[in-house]
């Protein structure tokens, strides 16, 4: 297969929008049923051999253990419980307001009940719409679908090997309904004293100084594919700092600076995966850099911290 198949975002946007409030429905089934983590890691998805999944949830709340997947290969969503049933249906001709109810019969069915806290989409252009009367986004086009699936799996692995290189503390590689992208971060352990008005998703996420790496598949704001980093909070001088390869570049974006590599201006690369890692070392070098961060003691070549094998294979 095609290392970053072609991925416009103008031949898949309105399925796009459609896939992103279905995850966000399962998203908030998440949330509910998941034991809280820190920075919100047990909100995201994770990325399965046909496409993602919650991971096991229940038990805390009295349910089940169950999961719920999508295979993006069959084009299903799949409601397991682990004592071995499932329920599951089609993704075809589905509005989000039959996708939502077939989600809560489904489980149902299993002898699971979540209480969705605010079942409407979460920072979207229609999040005062209840996910049970959007009858609008009902675009499902399945090979766009696997080739979103695809890319992500192949991204995945990529910030996997770059999360290899760093000995501190990091999320996972995890896929986040909310923004609809893939992401990893790393934590310098300086605790941030956020104002006392910012939003409480924002404290959770950004309560310690990071420099987080992802990818994503452009929206309204940047109509196009990318892979990104970002420095939180962002020193002073960042977007001053050299980037690689040369078509990377610094965007301001809501009152910071983004590190963008345009997608396809990595697949026009002779090595892209090579490229993309080059990429997300520049932006760690200029964020740690800048920020005064230990690089030398954080470091993890080859993904080794016994002194004894560091360095080697």
């Amino acid at each position: 297969m095609e290392l970053f198949p072609a991925m416009p975002l103008a031949d898949w946007q309105e399925t796009k929008a459609t896939l992103h409030r279905f995850a966000q429905v399962v998203g908030k089934i998440r949330l509910a049923s998941s034991a809280r983590r820190n920075h919100w890691w047990h909100a995201p998805f994770h990325l399965t051999g046909r496409g993602l999944t919650t991971r096991p949830m229940g038990m805390i709340d009295g349910n089940p253990i169950f999961t719920i997947d999508f295979d993006f290969i069959a084009h299903e969503l799949i409601v397991s419980t682990a004592d071995g049933r499932t329920a599951s249906f089609s993704l075809h001709d589905k509005s989000v307001a039959l996708f939502y109810r077939e989600v809560m019969r489904a489980l149902t069915a299993l002898d699971v009940h979540v209480d969705v806290n605010i079942p409407r989409p979460f920072d979207l252009p229609d999040s005062d719409r209840p996910f049970a009367e959007d009858i609008q986004h009902t675009a499902y086009d399945p090979s766009m679908v696997t080739r979103y699936w695809q890319v992500l799996s192949q991204v995945n692995l990529v910030l996997e090997e770059f999360a290899a290189g760093y000995s501190g503390k990091v999320s996972p590689v995890h896929h986040f309904w909310h923004t609809f992208d893939i992401a990893h971060t790393r934590f310098s352990g300086r605790v941030i004293d956020q104002p006392a008005d910012v939003d409480p998703v924002t404290r959770e996420a950004y309560s310690q100084e990071v420099i987080s790496f992802g990818f994503w598949f452009g929206d309204d704001s940047f109509p196009a594919p990318a892979f990104y980093s970002y420095t939180a909070p962002e020193p002073e001088g960042l977007h001053t700092e050299p980037l690689q390869p040369a078509t990377a570049r610094w965007i301001a974006q809501r009152g910071s600076h983004l590190a963008v590599l345009p997608y396809d201006d990595a697949r026009a690369e002779p090595d892209p995966r090579a490229t993309v890692l080059a990429f997300y070392e520049s932006a760690y070098q200029a964020g740690a850099r800048r920020a005064g961060w230990d690089i030398g003691r954080l470091a993890c070549p080859g993904g080794i911290t016994d002194p004894q094998r560091k360095g080697r294979a």
